[in-house]
C-alpha cells in the first residue's frame, strides 16, 4: 500500500478552514470505546481453559461407550432397541446422578414444545392438513422406556422430565470411576414429510416403500463439563445437540432386502452384500477419480418390488464419535470412491433411490470427496474412515460419517440449475458438519453459530473452490445486508441461545459465516486468518470448545486485536455504515491567508518552528474540478523550490514526488459497527488506486475520520468499499461525487 507523506517536501503544513469539533458520544462505559477489551464478556481463564484459547492442563471430558442392538419393523414403522452404556467419569467431581437425552419425546402429545408455541387459526387449509390437525388422533410419538437396569440386571431408579432422563445413582460415581447400565426402549417412526422431524421415513406412494433416515433413536448421554456441569437443557426443536465422545458397536436388524449405510465401519460386509457387490466395493477403494456403483439402479429397482419376510443384521463399529445415524431402504442405489487425505484413504459414498438419478449418481459422491479435501485443507485431515451422503427429500441433517440431503430431479429426470446448486450446497454443508461439530464438538444446544456459522463459512470456501461462480447463499458480505439492516425488534446478537432467535438462518448461519469471511478478506488477511482458524480447529478437535476458546485462539495465533470485532459482530446488533462526509481540495500558496498568517507549528519537545512555511489553502471550488489554476507544480512555489534545492542532492531530487493536488477526505460512520475503511480512488486519466485503513482509525473518534491524499493526478471520484466486502447497509453515501443508486424497482 502506498503511503502519502508531506514530510518529504515541507517543514510544516497548514490546514485551513477545518477543525474537528465533533464530540464522541457518551452512551455507556463500553459504548464510548468500542475498542474496550472483552474482559466483561468472557469467562475467566482457568486450569481447564487458558487465556490463549487452548485447553488447559486440567482439561477433561467424559466418555460414553455404547453397545446397541436395534430392530426395524418395516411393516409398522417401529424401532425397538436395547443398549448398554459404559460411562467414564473423567471429571474431578463426584456425580450424584446421570442425565440422558430423550429427543424423541419432543414430539410427544402435549409436550412443553407444543405448549410453548403460539397458535392461530389458518383460514385456508389443505384438506389433508385440516384432517391431520383437527380430525386425526395422530401417531403416538416419543420413547417408550421398558427398563433401566444396572450391570447386574437389577432395576435402576430414573426420572423422565420431558426430553431428559435422570438416572438416580444408588451411590455417587466418583472421579475416575466407570459405570455400566442398560436401557430397553421402542418408539414409532414418524413420516417426517408429514409430521416433521430431523429423521424418520419418506414414503413412496408408487411402490409403497419407505426410505428411513434414523437418528436420535437411542437414549444418549448428555455432556458434563467444566463450563456448565450437566448440559441438560431441554430439546425444544431448535438448538441441536451436545454429546460426549465414545465408541459404538451397533447391530441393526432390518428386512433382508434392505441396503444400509450408517456411522462407523461395516464389519460384516460379506454377510450383507452379494459377492459381486463386495468386489465392486473393493474396486471403489482404489478408484480416486470417479465413483464406482456398488448397488446398481437395476438391482435396486428389482429389490423394491418385493418385500422380504426375512431379516439380516448389519454390524457397525465406530471409534471416537459423538453420535450415530442410520439410513436404510430396499430402494437404495449405492456408489463410492476413494479420497486420499494425508497419506490415508477415506471413502466417499452415497445412497439414493432411483428417483434421485441421474443427479445423484453424477454429483453426490464427487461433491462429498471435494468437501473432504476442501475442509481438510482449512482445518485438519478428515480422521474418520468414510463420509456418506443420503438422498432424503426435504432433509438436511448431519451425524458422524453420514448425513441426509435434499434435491432431486423432476419425474422426467430433469434437474434445474437451482435444484442442482441447492443439492450441491446442502451436501457440502452437511458433510462439512463432520468437522464442526462432530469433531470440533461445540455445544449446539447453547450456541448454534459455533457449528452452523463456522460450517457455513467453510461451505462458502468449498463452494468457491469447486466453482468460483457458484451462487453461494451465505458468506459474501453483501448477502447479509438485508438482515443487518432489518427491524431491530427482530434481531438478536449472534451470542444468543438457539431457542431465542427470530431469524435462525441469518443469525446462526449467515451472519457468523459473513463475519468470518470479513475477518479473512478485510480485517486479518488470508494468511493470518487461515493459520489462526486452523490452530483453533486442531486445538479443539475431539474436544468441547466454547465461544471464548474460539475468540481467544483467533487473537492468540494471529497477534491481531479482534475484541472490537467480536464485541460488535457477535455481541451486538450493530450494523456497518461508513460514508464520505466531506471532501476538500487544497492548493499550495506562497502567501498565507489572514487566518494562517501568525500560525506557528510545534516542531519538537522544546518549542515552535519558525518559517518559512508552505501553506495549503482550501479551494473555494465546491465541485473540486481540479482546474489548472489550482493544480500548481512544485516549481511554481518559490519557497518550496528553494528548500528543495538547498536540502537535497541531485540523486535525492530525482526520487522526490511532485504532488499537484491535495485532498482532505472526511469519512463518517453512521453505523455502530466498527470496520476498516476500504477506499478506491479513480483519477481523471482512468487509473485507480486502492487504500485500506484499519479499524483502529476509529479508536479516538467513533464518528468521523480524515485522510489526506497528495497526488500527481486530479481525482475524479472516490468510492468506499467498491467490492462490497464489509456488509455496508447503505451505499448511497459511499461515493464522491455522490452517485445515484438504483433501487431494486429500477
Amino acid at each position: 500500500m502506498r503511503r502519502i507523506s508531506f514530510l518529504l517536501f515541507f517543514p510544516a503544513i497548514m490546514f485551513a478552514q477545518e477543525k474537528n469539533t465533533t464530540p464522541i458520544k457518551q452512551q455507556g462505559k463500553y459504548d464510548t470505546n468500542k475498542f474496550s477489551q472483552m474482559y466483561d464478556l468472557l469467562a475467566t481463564p482457568n486450569m481447564f481453559r487458558t487465556a490463549s484459547g487452548a485447553p488447559g492442563p486440567a482439561y477433561y471430558q467424559q466418555q460414553a461407550d455404547y453397545k446397541i442392538d436395534v430392530e426395524l419393523d418395516d411393516k409398522n414403522a417401529k424401532l425397538s432397541g436395547s443398549e448398554t452404556i459404559t460411562y467414564s467419569n473423567n471429571s474431578p467431581d463426584n456425580l450424584e446422578y446421570l442425565w440422558l437425552q430423550l429427543d424423541q419425546n419432543q414430539a410427544k402429545k402435549n409436550t412443553q414444545t407444543t405448549l410453548a408455541e403460539s397458535d392461530k387459526i389458518n383460514q385456508v387449509l389443505a384438506v389433508e392438513g385440516f384432517s391431520n390437525k383437527y380430525l386425526k388422533d395422530g401417531l403416538e410419538r416419543g420413547f417408550n422406556i421398558e427398563s433401566v437396569k444396572d450391570a447386574t440386571g437389577n432395576p435402576m431408579s430414573y426420572t423422565i422430565n420431558e426430553t431428559m432422563m435422570r438416572i438416580n445413582l444408588p451411590a455417587p460415581l466418583k472421579a475416575g470411576e466407570k459405570i455400566s447400565f442398560s436401557i430397553k426402549w421402542w418408539y414409532n417412526i414418524n413420516n417426517y414429510r408429514k409430521d416433521g422431524g430431523r429423521s424418520g421415513y419418506e414414503f413412496f406412494e408408487k411402490d409403497k416403500n419407505r426410505l428411513y433416515v434414523i437418528a436420535q433413536f437411542y437414549p444418549r448421554m448428555a455432556v458434563y463439563n467444566d463450563v456448565e456441569g450437566w448440559q441438560n437443557m431441554q430439546f425444544w426443536g431448535g438448538g441441536e445437540f451436545a454429546l460426549p465422545f465414545g465408541n459404538f458397536d451397533v447391530n441393526i436388524t432390518v428386512p433382508a432386502d434392505h441396503v444400509m449405510e450408517a456411522t462407523g465401519e461395516l464389519t460384516n460386509r460379506s454377510e450383507v452384500f452379494t459377492p459381486e457387490q463386495v468386489k465392486r466395493y473393493e474396486l471403489a477403494q482404489k478408484s480416486y477419480d470417479k465413483p464406482v456403483v456398488i448397488v446398481t439402479q437395476e438391482e435396486a429397482e428389482a429389490t423394491e418390488k418385493g418385500f422380504s419376510e426375512k431379516k439380516k443384521t448389519w454390524k457397525f463399529s465406530a471409534k471416537n464419535v459423538r453420535d450415530f445415524g442410520i439410513a436404510t431402504s430396499r430402494k437404495f442405489i449405492y456408489d463410492a470412491m476413494a479420497v486420499k487425505l494425508g497419506g490415508k484413504t477415506v471413502m466417499a459414498a452415497s445412497v439414493y433411490p432411483k428417483e434421485a438419478n441421474p443427479l445423484w449418481g453424477e454429483t453426490s459422491t464427487i461433491t462429498v470427496a471435494h468437501t473432504l479435501k476442501s475442509y481438510s485443507s482449512h482445518t485438519f485431515d478428515y480422521p474418520y474412515p468414510k463420509a456418506v451422503s443420503v438422498s432424503a427429500e426435504d432433509q438436511g441433517m448431519e451425524y458422524p460419517m453420514i448425513c441426509w440431503n435434499f434435491g432431486r430431479p423432476d419425474e422426467n429426470g430433469v434437474t434445474s440449475k437451482e435444484i442442482k446448486n441447492g443439492m450441491i450446497g446442502v451436501v457440502i454443508h452437511e458433510v462439512g458438519h463432520n468437522f464442526f461439530p462432530m469433531i470440533v464438538n461445540s455445544d449446539e444446544r447453547q450456541w448454534s453459530w459455533m457449528d452452523e456459522g463456522l460450517n457455513s463459512f467453510l461451505e462458502y470456501l468449498a463452494e468457491q473452490e469447486l466453482d468460483p461462480n457458484f451462487p453461494s447463499r451465505r458468506g459474501p458480505a453483501k448477502n447479509i445486508v438485508p438482515y443487518m439492516s432489518g427491524d431491530q425488534k427482530f434481531l438478536e446478537p449472534i451470542m444468543s441461545n438457539s431457542e431465542t432467535i427470530h431469524q435462525f438462518g441469518n443469525n446462526a448461519y449467515g451472519k457468523p459465516a459473513t463475519g468470518l469471511n470479513i475477518l479473512r478478506e478485510v480485517v486479518m488477511g488470508r494468511e493470518l486468518f487461515d493459520y489462526a482458524f486452523k490452530t483453533y480447529a486442531n486445538r479443539w478437535k475431539f474436544k468441547h470448545p466454547t465461544p471464548e476458546d474460539f475468540f481467544r485462539t483467533m487473537e492468540d495465533a494471529s497477534a491481531v486485536d479482534l475484541d472490537w470485532f467480536f464485541r460488535g459482530w457477535f455481541y451486538s446488533t450493530d450494523f456497518v455504515d461508513i460514508g464520505i462526509k466531506d471532501v476538500k481540495q487544497y492548493y499550495v500558496s506562497e502567501t498565507a491567508t489572514a487566518e494562517l498568517k501568525d500560525t506557528k507549528i510545534r516542531k519538537g519537545r522544546f518549542g515552535f518552528e519558525k518559517g518559512p512555511f508552505v501553506y495549503l489553502i482550501a479551494s473555494d471550488n465546491k465541485e473540486l474540478k481540479g482546474s489548472d489554476k489550482k493544480a500548481l507544480k512544485v516549481d511554481d512555489v518559490k519557497l518550496l523550490s528553494d528548500y528543495v534545492a538547498q536540502t537535497f542532492n541531485a540523486e535525492e531530487k530525482a526520487n522526490l514526488k511532485s504532488p499537484k493536488y491535495f485532498y482532505e477526505v472526511e469519512f463518517e460512520k453512521p453505523g455502530g459497527m466498527i470496520m476498516p475503511i476500504l477506499v478506491e480512488i479513480t483519477y481523471e486519466d482512468g487509473s485507480k488506486e486502492e487504500f485500506k485503513y484499519p479499524a483502529q482509525i476509529w479508536r479516538k473518534n467513533n464518528d468521523t475520520a480524515k485522510k489526506v491524499y497528495a497526488t500527481e493526478k486530479a481525482i475524479k471520484s472516490i468510492q468506499i468499499d467498491p467490492k462490497l466486502l464489509t456488509a455496508d447497509i447503505d451505499v448511497t453515501n459511499n461515493a464522491w461525487p455522490k452517485v445515484e443508486v438504483k433501487s431494486k424497482f429500477d
